[in-house]
């Protein structure tokens, strides 16, 4: 049983008062993580309504894992910890903003964000230093 109340039509949800996160058919909506300090995107992961309630509660980044069908608490193994600083929605409250202090890498790949690729207009994957991945 989650503690949001559903979303509302049109643009009530737009102007709603309380959080009222429309999630997704498979009970999910997108949580982007952000560096509080630098404001740079680490990563994007999924919550259900557990994991939202469960971080606005404890003040750590907690994800729905759709691999392992389970709540994540970020740096829970790995000590790469998500101290979560602020908790925005957007608009219509299909996309959650958790600004963070990042322990650690924010990637499971041990970089300090997941978004360190550029793509090029013909989808070449470049390196942040503009060399070929």
């Amino acid at each position: 049983m989650t503690r949001f109340p559903p979303p509302l039509s049109g643009s009530a949800q737009d102007e709603a008062r309380e959080l009222r996160p429309k999630f997704n058919a498979d009970g999910l909506v997108a949580a982007i993580a952000q560096d509080a300090a630098s404001g740079e995107v680490l990563m994007m992961a999924w919550m259900n309504a557990d994991a939202l309630d469960a971080t606005l509660r404890t003040g750590r980044a907690t994800y729905w894992s759709r691999s392992r069908q389970a709540l994540w608490i970020k740096g829970e193994t790995s000590g790469h910890v998500q101290e979560v600083v602020e908790v925005r929605v957007d608009c219509d409250q299909d996309a959650v903003l958790l600004k963070v202090r990042q322990t650690g890498g924010a990637c499971h790949t041990g970089r300090a964000s997941c978004f360190y690729r550029i793509v090029t207009p013909e989808g070449t994957l470049l390196s942040p230093d503009g060399e070929l991945e």
